[in-house]
């Protein structure tokens, strides 16, 4: 009886779930030791500890600012563009791997009034969700968590 091998097909690049909803850039692989592929848009690199950081402190004195309710005006405008005030200064967007494409509107109100609000609970979960952020491959808050959104440096504005 002889051993027949089967010709190797060409490897697809990707399945129908990780095909992006709309048409954007080639898509990059980002691996983690706790989700092994994680697809960005060339350009876009998932944000730095220091940068997040940089956007939760600037975030007060834009409140300061703009009065409050410009800073929720704002954040009600740049929602839609999967961003929130502080995210946009910085060049920040929200990211959602399980779509491909930028947070939504929904998924950016879902990130900063849902999450806002379990992180802001017994003032012991804002820690507690800063140590998931530090321990944490993809830099995760419980915000992020709640929504399923990564959040992802845009220099080239690839993400607009």
């Amino acid at each position: 009886m002889t051993e027949q091998t089967m010709p190797e097909q060409p490897a697809t690049e990707a399945t129908a779930l990780e095909q992006p909803l709309a048409p954007a850039a080639p898509l990059q692989p980002y691996v983690t030791a706790q989700a092994p592929v994680v697809r960005l848009p060339e350009g876009v690199q998932l944000a730095s500890a220091g940068r997040r950081i940089g956007a939760y402190f600037l975030a007060f004195p834009l409140a300061v600012v703009t009065l409050g309710i410009g800073y929720f005006i704002w954040g009600a405008i740049v929602w839609g563009k999967g961003t929130s005030p502080a995210l946009q200064v910085l060049g920040m967007k929200a990211w959602r791997p399980a779509t491909q494409t930028r947070a939504t509107w929904g998924t950016m109100a879902l990130r900063n009034i849902v999450g806002g609000f379990v992180q802001g609970l017994f003032g012991v979960m804002l820690l507690v969700s800063f140590i998931m952020f530090l321990s944490d491959d993809r830099r995760r808050t419980i915000a992020d968590r709640i929504a399923d959104t990564l959040i992802v440096h845009d220099p080239a504005k690839v993400l607009d």
